[in-house]
């Protein structure tokens, strides 16, 4: 998935699981610029009566890098609190809850926003409350409502969202890790599958999500409004990480001490950077490592290892594939530096030779408003993937097309990739989740009531 479960260490630690990054200039508002960080992988809408919620003893970060030495130089940080009405029920809700400040919402959580530029620290807001999770039509009866009132306004324009939203990220899990089937050449696979349909394996699931929507000058180095797209200035670097403190001790009784400073267990820039490109044994190292030192991981980029298992999974389809050997520097570019000025005709993300993950956003280029393409910026779309990452980006195909091949002739105009590259998908598309036209822009969580486990009968 693009960061659910990618690392042994995290995935035994989901409140603090960065799953998916989001950047792009905001539809709505294109003087502003929207970032979008979940967390919290695979939240069953049937998860209680302790429903999913931000943790306590995380420090949750969104780094902005705008000068392209790979490290931030704006970093927004949240910490959130939860308040315990009555402890002497086993109930999040005592009754329906109409509004975020409902008496009958017994367990309610809080957070501040501190903006942390040049080593001044400044803090926006605190106290701002989280929706509830979506229990169902009679704990949650409009819950459009209720999370409508936990967008809130903060200093010089900004907006902020803390809550439940449901998944956006869409993917074929069970057949992609089910030895690379992809479903467009599965009777061509080693296992010689029957056809069969993708099916969306975050299909009903939600996510935690911190959206924050900032006027875009107010990301520049220099403060000035970005309106061209040739300049660097124009360019920012985007990734979210989480932190635990160094210690834990475990007291009698079910009490927990957290002490010492803070140490990072999670980050994300790309989608699947870590999940596919980082090697087992690098993983929970690569997650706690700052974006600035990734350099070290060139080669795993250079030489994905997907590359080379695709034309043994099938055999014949990628012949032009298993003779590529040189460095990928269309992926280079892509995930780790940027895209420079001149491969692709009148684009330019590129933030210089200082190797990082991150998101690269051209604030400069426009949203797309009609019709945009999911597949992104090789497909003419400049303002998608790779061109930071919208809400329904289909960067599954677009990343399973890159590794295949479809981008090197950017770099390399000798080469012609196999036909079949161009055709890779997990068979799925944009329509395979619900999104809303307006921030937060991630869709409405399900509720726990009106879902249907799966394997249990429709």
């Amino acid at each position: 998935m693009s960061s659910h479960r990618e690392a042994p260490a995290i995935s035994k630690d989901p409140v603090a699981d960065n799953t998916d990054t989001y950047a792009f200039v905001s539809p709505d508002d294109p003087s502003t610029v929207t970032i979008i960080s979940n967390y919290l992988p695979l939240e069953a809408p049937f998860g209680g009566p302790n429903f999913f919620e931000f943790g306590d003893d995380v420090l949750y970060e969104i780094h902005i890098d705008n000068n392209a030495d790979g490290s931030p130089d704006i970093t927004y940080e949240f910490q959130f609190q939860t308040e315990v009405r009555n402890p002497n029920t086993f109930l999040y809700n005592t009754g329906p809850i109409q509004s975020i400040d409902s008496a009958n919402w017994n367990r309610r959580q809080f957070y501040s926003v501190t903006r942390v530029q040049g080593g001044n620290r400044q803090m926006l807001a605190s106290g701002l409350p989280c929706p509830p999770c979506n229990i169902g039509p009679a704990s949650t009866p409009n819950y459009e409502t209720l999370a409508s009132q936990a967008v809130h306004s903060i200093p010089n324009g900004q907006t902020v969202f803390a809550g439940q939203r449901l998944e956006g990220f869409y993917v074929d899990l069970g057949a992609i890790f089910d030895l690379g089937d992809l479903r467009p050449f599965q009777s061509l696979h080693i296992a010689a599958m029957a056809a069969a349909p993708g099916v969306n394996a975050t299909n009903g699931f939600g996510v935690h999500s911190i959206a924050l929507k900032v006027p875009a000058n107010m990301l520049t180095a220099d403060g000035s409004k970005p309106t061209d797209p040739g300049k660097q200035i124009s360019v920012i670097g985007v990734w979210a990480a989480a932190s635990r403190q160094r210690a834990l001790v475990r007291e009698p009784g079910g009490l927990n001490l957290n002490t010492g400073t803070w140490v990072q267990v999670s980050r994300l820039g790309n989608p699947l950077f870590n999940e596919v490109i980082v090697p087992m044994g690098e993983k929970d190292r690569w997650n706690s490592l700052p974006a600035q030192d990734d350099g070290q991981f060139l080669t795993y980029v250079q030489h994905p290892e997907l590359a080379s298992l695709l034309p043994g999974l099938y055999p014949g389809v990628f012949p032009k594939l298993e003779k590529l050997h040189d460095p990928r520097a269309d992926l280079v570019a892509v995930l780790l530096t940027g895209i420079p000025s001149g491969i692709v005709p009148g684009f330019q993300n590129y933030t210089g030779p200082h190797y990082a993950d991150q998101l690269r956003l051209n604030m400069a280029i426009p949203p797309t408003t009609k019709d945009p393409n999911p597949l992104g910026l090789v497909y003419g779309d400049p303002a998608g993937f790779p061109n930071g990452r919208r809400v329904f980006d289909d960067v599954v195909t677009i990343e399973l097309r890159a590794i295949a091949g479809v981008t090197y002739p950017l770099v390399n105009k000798n080469y012609k990739p196999d036909g079949a590259a161009s055709l890779i998908t997990d068979g799925l598309e944009q329509n395979s989740t619900r999104y809303q036209d307006t921030f937060p822009y991630l869709g409405t969580p399900q509720s726990g009531y009106q879902t249907t486990p799966l394997g249990a009968a429709a």
